[in-house]
């Protein structure tokens, strides 16, 4: 009982580690994940999953691929589908079919497996996924276009990819039980007749749930996991094996389901993920055997190599013809194609039901799997940036802002820097000051910005600033920390909470390092009260006859000087460390009090 009590929470240490690392070095988390668990199993032998959970190992191993599979079909949203260009479209439809063409080819006459194998393997490396595509964007900095372009593609082809996995897998097991072609046709049909009504109707109903408040809102999250596990177990019962299918149905149907709240569904689906994620890897790659591992020989090799280096370019060629691409662009989009968490979970799910079949080369399913997310992950971590800059597709430095809130305050801001060519981002969790910041032309984005929803949608292409403008000091605090180490030193600005003692002594000493933005006693408070009495937020060119000083006291220092822009265009943020100090021929960003004269 303690050794087995010893082994669970060791997994939970090393899940947490490994998320530290991913977030320290700016990787994919799933490769520290993965690694952690090969080394925890088929090289020291500490640990060995199957001992450990013995016939409960594959229960868990469904019930988490089933929330992994309702987590991205929840975000399949058609109207982003629509609007996100046909590139993006064809790259989650046509892209996905070639890819998967070739890697079942490529499976069948590299790797030697069966039609029915090769079919399970190239549908579930289609998927590459958010998880994966994003933190390399981050580092990438490519153009915004192309960011944009495999951004979405990562978001979508998520639940896309799953879908059709879970199609082809359940087409291939019903074979294996059962033989005749005619009658695997009838099963299939059973299934997707499930699968798709028991979906559809459960996610038609729960989100009547939800939609008329049948169930108060604290209960939501519970109650939205709870009924999706009952319908995955109650597919199951009816008809073997579809309740993969009947999940991921049921997700596309509650995200485009107008009017049902999933906002706050999807931010508890995302701390849920994480532990059943983090520990589902280290369980999963601990159960690779020395045997498996020395199955990874040329023709494994083989494979990954057409897999990345003739079908994703292959793909992206069909799905980019007749567009405004240049052949740079193409190039960029071709390289960057990372397998990720669904293709592993999914890949281990389907060998070990495989297995229990009897099917030959279901035990090749994980190790090849596994060998793809690594060397993708890995290469093209190391190598996309230089590869960006080389093909001459990245962006320069990036110089925009990111604004915690979209209050009066930070709207004022927000507008004053966009007029002076800077991007801005807005972001609050205030559906009012969100529609506010929308109706004034800004960019915004609602929901939490620590959110892993936002990880996925807040678009941070050209954001180079941190601005915590929130009322919320917690929130503000937790946006500094979070963002400093995506936007870097020097970067990332906190807000004075107050000039009394009583908030001097709560300042949070983990944030004492960074400057204080404006000033050492600015405050929300202060800010907002100016703006709500009138106070304007203004642009001033300095000359030689007309120095800051001078401007000034044209407003008989009634102003507080927010930013300075050089004639280089860069940039200056008013702080406590740095003096702004304006010169001759700098445009000044000011603070103006109503009572101020004008200028």
């Amino acid at each position: 009982m303690e050794h087995a009590a010893f082994d669970l929470t060791l997994i939970g240490l090393l899940a947490l580690i490994c998320q530290w690392l991913a977030w320290r070095l700016k990787l994919p988390a799933i490769l520290p994940l993965l690694i952690a668990g090969i080394v925890m199993g088929p090289v020291t032998g500490l640990l060995q999953p199957d001992a450990l959970l013995g016939d409960l190992l594959f229960p868990l191993v469904s019930l988490a691929v089933a929330v992994i599979l309702f987590e991205g079909s929840l975000t399949l949203d058609f109207g982003d589908l629509r609007g996100h260009g046909h590139i993006v479209r064809r790259l989650v439809t046509w892209g996905a079919l070639v890819t998967g063409i070739i890697a079942i080819v490529a499976a069948r006459y590299t790797l030697g497996l069966s039609w029915e194998m090769a079919s399970v393997l190239g549908a579930v490396l289609v998927v590459t996924g958010p998880t994966v595509v994003l933190p390399l964007l981050q580092t990438l900095r490519a153009r915004e276009h192309l960011s944009q372009i495999l951004r979405w593609e990562g978001i979508l082809i998520d639940p896309v990819g799953a879908i059709g996995a879970v199609l082809v897998y359940e087409f291939v097991a019903l074979g294996a039980s059962n033989g005749a072609a005619t009658y695997t046709l009838v099963l299939f049909a059973k299934t997707a007749l499930i699968g798709f009504g028991l979906g559809g109707l459960g996610g038609y109903l729960w989100g009547c749930v939800l939609r008329h408040h049948w169930l108060p809102q604290r209960l939501h999250s519970f109650g939205t996991l709870m009924a999706m596990l009952t319908l995955f177990t109650l597919s199951n019962m009816l008809f073997h094996e579809s309740g993969l299918l009947t999940v991921t149905v049921m997700g596309v149907w509650l995200a485009n389901m107008r009017g049902v709240p999933t906002q706050q569904i999807i931010e508890f689906k995302e701390t849920l993920s994480v532990l059943l994620i983090s520990g589902l890897f280290i369980l999963l790659a601990a159960r690779l055997t020395i045997d498996q591992l020395a199955q990874l020989s040329w023709p494994a090799w083989a494979f990954l190599l057409i897999l990345v280096g003739v079908a994703r370019p292959l793909a992206v060629w069909v799905c980019t013809a007749g567009t405004r691409l240049n052949w740079r662009e193409k190039a960029l989009l071709a390289w960057l194609s990372p397998r990720g968490i669904v293709a592993a979970a999914v890949a281990s799910l389907f060998a070990i039901k495989l297995e229990n079949l009897g099917m030959p080369g279901a035990e090749m399913l994980v190790p090849v799997t596994f060998l793809v997310i690594i060397s993708t992950v890995v290469v093209q971590s190391l190598l996309s940036r230089p590869i960006a800059l080389a093909l001459k597709v990245s962006e320069p430095p990036p110089t925009g802002f990111l604004i915690i809130g979209a209050n009066p305050v930070a709207r004022a801001i927000a507008k004053a820097l966009e007029e002076s060519g800077f991007t801005v981002r807005l972001t609050d969790n205030s559906w009012d000051a969100v529609q506010e910041a929308r109706m004034a032309g800004l960019p915004v984005y609602y929901g939490n910005p620590l959110s892993e929803h936002a990880a996925q949608h807040l678009e941070l292409t050209g954001i180079g600033h941190l601005l915590p403008l929130s009322p919320y000091r917690e929130l503000n605090n937790l946006a500094v920390l979070h963002f400093e180490h995506v936007l870097g030193h020097g970067k990332v600005f906190r807000l004075a909470a107050g000039t009394g003692k009583h908030a001097h002594r709560h300042q949070e000493q983990a944030l004492d390092h960074l400057p204080l933005v404006f000033g050492e006693s600015v405050t929300y408070a202060q800010l907002s009260s100016v703006v709500h009495r009138g106070g304007e937020v203004r642009k001033a060119k300095l000359s030689a006859n007309f120095s800051f000083e001078d401007y000034r006291q044209a407003h008989q220092d009634r102003l507080l000087p927010l930013f300075c822009i050089g004639p280089n265009g860069r940039i200056r943020v008013a702080n406590d460390r740095v003096p702004l100090a304006p010169r001759a021929g700098d445009t000044v960003i000011s603070l103006i009090q109503v009572d101020s004269p004008e200028y």
